[in-house]
């Protein structure tokens, strides 16, 4: 058994940075977690409209409703099983903004049905997003996202692309500052650019069981459907 990211990837995940196959390589296998600490040189968000859409989803830790620049960041991707038995990576980042630290929570697992990283968002994992993650010439790594479907109850709906945002990732590292760099950008078909940010951290390896997961790292409800 692989990281849950090298069995999406396949030999693909070969061809990525060294450091950034160790990074992609948490999980309960290896037997590390990351600890990634920085700062994000610029949080943004798009026209005003958008800002009421943020907000709501702040609530349950789902994007940032704030901008920034030189804005404090942690990253943490602990390996654990969850309450359905699937090998699941926490991504919850920390902004520390002023005003108040905010949070962007997501859980994933490998979704052998969908051939992809299923990255479940927020407190509660209503939304369930497909990744599709794919090495770059220059060994960086791009994550795209797919479909969108909203579960709450016996509610299971897909997410029209027209309300939807597209997200696209890409992470390189950098040997001669030995930093991670990271930019994210979330936009919608029809409205434009949502939300992004983009920045460079630190990256420490942890002893996943002795580190453990720590209270309110895992989401408050587990979602079981795929």
């Amino acid at each position: 058994m692989t990281s849950i990211f090298a069995r999406a990837m396949g030999d693909d995940f070969e061809r990525l940075h060294p450091q950034l196959r160790r990074r992609f390589s948490v999980g309960l296998e290896s037997g590390e977690a990351c600890v990634g600490r920085g700062s994000m040189d610029r949080i943004w968000h798009g026209r005003a409209f958008v800002k009421p859409f943020l907000a709501l989803g702040a609530t349950r830790n789902i994007l940032v409703p704030r901008t920034g620049r030189d804005v404090p960041f942690t990253i943490e991707n602990v390996p654990y099983t969850d309450s359905h038995g699937r090998e699941t990576v926490t991504f919850v980042r920390t902004f520390a903004l002023p005003g108040g630290p905010r949070r962007f929570d997501a859980t994933m697992v490998h979704s052998p049905e969908r051939s992809c990283v299923l990255d479940y968002l927020g407190t509660h994992q209503h939304l369930a997003t497909d990744l599709r993650l794919t090495a770059e010439p220059d060994g960086s790594l791009l994550i795209r996202s797919g479909e969108h479907r909203f579960r709450e109850g016996p509610v299971d709906l897909r997410v029209p692309r027209l309300i939807g945002g597209d997200a696209e990732v890409r992470e390189s590292f950098d040997d001669a500052t030995g930093r991670f760099r990271i930019r994210i950008a979330v936009a919608n078909r029809r409205f434009g650019p949502l939300f992004g940010y983009e920045g460079t951290f630190r990256a420490r390896y942890v002893d996943a069981l002795r580190h453990g997961v720590r209270a309110g790292l895992r989401p408050v409800r587990e979602e079981a459907r795929a």
